[in-house]
């Protein structure tokens, strides 16, 4: 008996080619290896076995992009357009985040994304050595890298934004014994100077680090980037050494052809967060055009506070939705286009290991339940996982051959101390935010009406609202 071996055995099988089969997997865990895929394997052969039975074995899902710590804000500020929504109510809240919020939101969105099937992500937050530790004593894979934003901001630490972002790319790279892989990530070409922007992609090439940034999510930010220099978002990032093989963008949603052209020419990729744009009212973004041209599309969240939770089981299911309804085509992202797209696309596209379940690949998978009667009757499997499957109805999650859910129960992460430490975290944010505000309130309204004393003031995210309006 192989004391590191780990079989999945009576369960069905999802290959690459969306076809749905009867087979057992056998892993090395100590390579973190699918060593077979066939039916019939003797479970009194290996140290551990899981009887998958009723169940189907999916790749991990790949969550391509998102701001994991943003958890904290999750129903803090909804329904309002990207440029408000970031100004009035996001970036004055970020401001007063401390490592502890930014850990107990990211260990929060790790229990979240592991509880529905996600086994690697790609993150552009702050403080990453937390988000590094957290992802480490969960198991997952990642691909982060500090959010770089310079506006508004003294040109000396402007300038220290941009080196903070290349050396926690350098510092943390094939961290987690190599499940975390880094990326230079400037937040986008309007948060940004193009002074920096240039500098940083210049040395992040040299340095061979890989890029990330946001890019023609809506039209408010494509407009002025023609005016100030005459060429479109995209044509405008190629010229300051932005585009390649080693960057994928967020969101896309307004590009135009020559855009998508050059995105294709360059290999860069894009990914999509549906639910997010759909949300913030940013657009619809033309899938069908950029995978057309051989733009590789991968999937995302984006941050919870625009989405609101990272079930990429939900986000496949709107990037099938919206792109029949964007191109006014029934057939334009089928099912297994679709699951696709949140596997082994989004696995390409941020370029991390997984997202096909193969012989030598690795065991990043996502068990999930069949046993439901939303799963029945069973015409076509892969029909069911695009359009009725959920993060709930996922048993077993396992990345890198480790077991991080068994039965529902996480092996790495003590849930319920998680949700209780973010909701303390949230509690806490919250309350620092509406100090500050009162503080500016006080400093320049000596007569102020606002309701400043900790006996009068309405509570929580409304208090805030009050004195931001």
């Amino acid at each position: 008996m192989d004391s590191s071996s780990l079989l999945l055995s009576g369960g069905k099988i999802l290959t690459p080619s969306m076809n749905i089969i009867t087979a057992d997997i056998h892993i090395d865990q100590s390579t973190g290896v699918i060593e077979a895929i066939e039916a019939g394997l003797d479970p009194s052969r290996f140290e551990t076995s899981l009887d998958v039975s009723g169940c189907v074995c999916m790749p991990g899902l790949v969550n391509a992009h998102t701001h994991i710590a943003m958890t904290l804000l999750r129903g803090y500020s909804d329904d309002k357009p990207l440029n408000a929504w970031l100004r009035e109510d996001i970036w004055p809240v970020e401001a007063q985040l401390t490592t502890e919020h930014i850990r107990a939101g990211t260990e929060l969105g790790l229990v979240e994304m592991i509880r529905s099937g996600t086994t690697a992500f790609a993150d552009m937050y702050f403080e990453i050595p937390e988000t590094v530790a957290a992802v480490d004593a969960a198991g997952m894979r990642a691909r982060l890298g500090h959010g770089i934003v310079t506006v508004d901001k003294e040109p000396a630490a402007a300038r220290a934004d941009i080196e903070k972002g290349l050396t926690v790319a350098q510092e943390f790279q094939q961290a987690a014994d190599g499940r975390i892989q880094t990326a230079f990530m400037p937040h986008s070409l309007t948060t940004v100077d193009d002074d920096l922007l240039a500098d940083g992609a210049e040395r992040a090439t040299a340095e061979n680090m890989y890029i990330h940034l946001h890019a023609n999510e809506t039209s408010d930010e494509v407009n002025p980037i023609v005016e100030r220099t005459g060429e479109r978002p995209i044509q405008h990032a190629e010229t300051l050494g932005l585009l390649g093989p080693k960057t994928f963008l967020a969101h896309g949603v307004h590009v135009n052809m020559d855009e998508i052209a050059t995105l294709a020419r360059t290999d860069t990729a894009v990914i999509h967060c549906p639910a997010s744009n759909m949300k913030l009212a940013s657009g619809i973004a033309p899938v069908s055009h950029l995978r057309e041209a051989g733009v590789t599309v991968g999937l995302g969240t984006d941050g919870v506070a625009s989405n609101n939770d990272l079930d990429m089981f939900s986000e496949l299911q709107d990037a099938a939705l919206l792109a029949k309804l964007g191109a006014d085509d029934a057939a334009a992202l089928p099912a297994g286009e679709a699951i696709k797209m949140a596997t082994a696309d989004s696995a390409a596209a941020i370029s991390l290991p997984g997202g096909r379940l193969i012989e030598g690949g690795v065991a990043d998978i996502a068990v999930v339940d069949l046993d439901t009667p939303h799963f029945t009757p069973q015409h076509d499997v892969v029909s069911h996982l695009a359009y009725v499957a959920t993060g709930a109805d996922v048993r077993h999650t396992i990345c890198d051959g480790s077991i991080l859910m068994r039965d529902r129960t996480l092996q790495t992460l003590d849930a319920e101390a998680i949700q209780d430490t973010a909701e303390t975290a949230a509690t806490d944010l919250l309350a620092r935010i509406w100090f500050w505000f009162s503080y500016l309130c006080r400093a320049s309204l000596k007569d102020s009406h606002l309701p400043l004393s900790r006996e009068s003031r309405p509570s929580g995210r409304e208090g805030i609202r009050q004195l931001l309006n």
